[in-house]
């Protein structure tokens, strides 16, 4: 894990801790209730399909969510949001979360 990815989840904690002693206020994320996909993904120069394996959606789900036909639910337009503001940072987190994943050993699930 490298000392910025480190940093960033330790600065979360820290402020979970300061929530939790009543030291802070949780921060309130407002998502919008509709969110133009097409426009975000057009804003990238991506492809759907590219779009898609890129930030991990479903090809066919991308594509109901540009035509009209769903919506994406609350989290996913929250991501969407943040790709749209920072296309090239959402992709090099994801490529360093991908990395950092194959040094870590899975856990398996006690069933």
């Amino acid at each position: 894990m490298s000392k910025k990815v480190f940093d960033q989840i330790a600065e979360g904690l820290n402020e979970a801790l300061a929530v939790a002693r009543g030291e802070a206020e949780p921060y309130k994320l407002h998502v919008p209730a509709e969110i133009d996909v097409k426009a975000i993904r057009v804003r990238t120069g991506l492809t759907q399909k590219d779009f898609a394996s890129t930030f991990g959606f479903g090809l066919d789900q991308l594509k109901q969510w540009e035509q009209g036909r769903s919506r994406p639910v609350q989290a996913m337009r929250a991501y969407l949001l943040l790709i749209n503001s920072e296309p090239h940072k959402m992709v090099q987190a994801l490529r360093e979360i991908n990395i950092a994943s194959h040094d870590v050993p899975m856990r398996r699930a006690a069933c």
